[in-house]
């Protein structure tokens, strides 16, 4: 995970495209998505948004929140993740 540019409301982080490869939910064992602005991992199958901080994904479901189902329907109208 690296570190990228620094913008003026403090340092922005990211997730290494190697590492997001090896990520999977936790609940429902598949591949996760990155969400459109970054800062979430998605979980399709389960629902579920997993929150990045300082390039970390937190993987537990006890950080996760629950995609709505219009959030989710758009989002794979769309085929990219919500955020």
């Amino acid at each position: 995970m690296t570190e990228a540019a620094t913008t003026q409301s403090g340092p922005r982080y990211r997730v290494d495209p190697r590492t997001l490869e090896l990520l999977v939910c936790p609940l429902s064992k598949t591949r996760l998505t990155l969400s459109a602005d970054g800062s979430e991992l998605i979980s399709v199958a389960a629902h579920l948004a997993f929150p990045i901080r300082s390039g970390v994904p937190m993987l537990s479901l006890d950080e996760a929140r629950q995609i709505d189902p219009d959030e989710m329907r758009a989002f794979t109208a769309r085929g990219e993740p919500p955020g």
